[in-house]
């Protein structure tokens, strides 16, 4: 049975996995729906009440139905690569390529229809409110009047784009930023805007799940005092632009926090997510967003936590041999739990 990872050519984090799942002898096929056509191949038959189907990259050809999982990890837009290339090309390469993949019976992670419901901020934002998890007061609107009056109620905000693009998708990338003492707001009518009480943060919290596994990092945050440093004007709040923050270090899971995360995953059907917290200096963890194909590389890199081994094994559907001892203690106590 073999694994399919749907992502770039260049993509670090899925590297990490594919390396864990080659040493346990799983097989894996690897491809980005951006080479279809071309590159990537496939072909479906519906006779006699059954579904057969085949995928081809590199020479190198698979049934669907000997797929035990799917990572949609970072994929190109179908057909983004194709010699004539066109929205027509890629409306018709996305519905052969997803439709077929719903015919399998292999596990998703994410499956497309739950990783499109939890792209939507607002959506996030109300859930982990449901599941528990303290999050910031928030307004998204086009009006001007509105943006002013909770202005008015919360002094200090950040603002942010509704999408939560990050620096490495395509298209403008748009940090967390603080807004100006005296904005006029008026130009939040031109597009949604989302305004958020600020956090004033003690640390950055990076929580990786995978499955029922929780890998939690921190980060100690430098912003509160450079905003000392240098007054009321605007700054970036956002620890993926800022060069002093860090380093991550593992950090054991509050109890409460890990039941209402483990509550968010299963409410939005989602085998892997990557929540954003803000810590504040009482200890509390403000959720701020939950990236269901976040980034875990560079925690990874930074932490030693086995991330990459966890995403493997849920993949292959069975737990491997034990980690070696050169991870260490941090190693060994990834995903804990305190009361």
């Amino acid at each position: 049975m073999t694994v399919l990872i749907l992502t770039s050519e260049q993509d670090v984090t899925a590297d990490m996995a594919v390396v864990e799942l080659n040493a346990n002898g799983i097989p894996v096929l690897r491809l980005d729906p951006a080479e279809l056509p071309g590159g990537v191949g496939l072909s479906g038959e519906f006779a006699h009440g059954a579904f057969h189907g085949h995928l081809s990259v590199g020479g190198r050809v698979v049934s669907m139905g000997g797929l035990r999982s799917i990572w949609v990890r970072r994929p190109g837009v179908p057909a983004a690569h194709a010699e004539a290339a066109s929205p027509w090309l890629t409306e018709e390469a996305s519905h052969s390529l997803y439709g077929m993949l719903r015919c399998t019976e292999a596990r998703w992670m994410n499956h497309p229809d739950s990783a499109r419901q939890a792209r939507h901020k607002p959506w996030q934002l109300w859930l982990a409110r449901a599941c528990g998890l303290p999050v910031p007061a928030t307004l998204i609107t086009t009006f001007p009047r509105a943006a002013r009056e909770f202005a008015e109620r919360y002094p200090d905000l950040i603002v942010k784009p509704v999408s939560g693009k990050h620096p490495d998708d395509a298209g403008l990338a748009v940090p967390t930023t603080r807004v100006r003492p005296g904005e006029d707001y008026r130009d939040v009518a031109n597009g949604p805007t989302l305004l958020q009480r600020r956090v004033r943060r003690a640390a950055d919290i990076r929580l990786t799940c995978v499955g029922d596994q929780l890998f939690a990092a921190r980060a100690a945050s430098s912003r509160d005092a450079e905003d000392a440093r240098h007054g009321d004007e605007a700054a970036v709040d956002d620890v993926r632009f800022d060069p002093a923050a860090g380093p991550w270090r593992p950090i054991p899971v509050p109890r409460r926090v890990a039941d209402a995360v483990r509550a968010y995953l299963t409410r939005a059907q989602l085998a892997y997510g990557a929540f954003d917290f803000a810590e504040d200096a009482d200890g509390v963890w403000w959720f701020l967003e939950c990236n269901q194909s976040g980034q875990f590389g560079f925690i990874e890199i930074e932490t030693g936590q086995p991330i990459g081994r966890a995403v493997a094994q849920w993949l292959a559907g069975a737990p491997f041999g034990p980690i070696s001892a050169a991870g260490g203690d941090d190693e060994r106590a990834l995903g804990a739990e305190c009361g």
